[in-house]
């Protein structure tokens, strides 16, 4: 088993202890993003394409897909009420983590990190309690904020299981 304790990439960074809230979950929110995009390095696409947990259907290509789906979602939809924007990738339960046969990693990490670039834009310009609607229910770009660490922390969970039971690669 490869442990990498303590590297460093400049593409990711905690944010200060000390710092305004936006700052502080735009800070941890971006944190999570690269550190997705970090299990992923360094495999090939039949890697990150594999299930290595055969009950599962979680792999790293299709979790990249997922938060794709999951940016979209409570960025356009909930907090932009934009009910125009399609899904990213699939409208099917499940789709965008399966079947990966077809998919290209370049192009599906570009419409990932489009996403992002598009739930940054849409927050931008919003404070952290202005409402969006969630299926009729009033939800904060603050609560979204706090969803979405949340939601990428557990998938970056899942993408370590994934990563080592792949290569023994574990940490960082």
């Amino acid at each position: 088993m490869t442990s990498v304790p303590g590297m460093a990439d400049p593409r990711r960074q905690e944010p200060a202890f000390v710092l305004d809230e936006r700052d502080m979950l735009e800070g941890w929110l971006d944190f999570h993003r690269v550190t997705l995009l970090l299990k992923c390095e360094g495999l090939s696409d039949e890697q990150r394409k594999s299930r290595p947990v055969p009950t599962s259907k979680l792999s790293l290509h299709g979790l990249v897909r997922h938060m794709a789906e999951v940016e979209r979602g409570w960025f356009r939809y909930t907090l932009l009420k934009d009910s125009h924007a399609g899904p990213v990738f699939s409208a099917e339960p499940d789709g965008d983590l399966e079947p990966l046969d077809g998919a290209d990693w370049d192009d599906d990490v570009a419409a990932w990190q489009a996403e992002c670039q598009a739930s940054r834009q849409a927050a931008a310009p919003l404070s952290l309690d202005d409402l969006g609607d969630d299926d009729g229910q009033p939800c904060s770009l603050r609560w979204i904020f706090n969803h979405m660490i949340e939601e990428y922390a557990r998938h970056n969970g899942h993408a370590d299981l994934i990563r080592e039971l792949i290569d023994g690669r574990v940490g960082w």
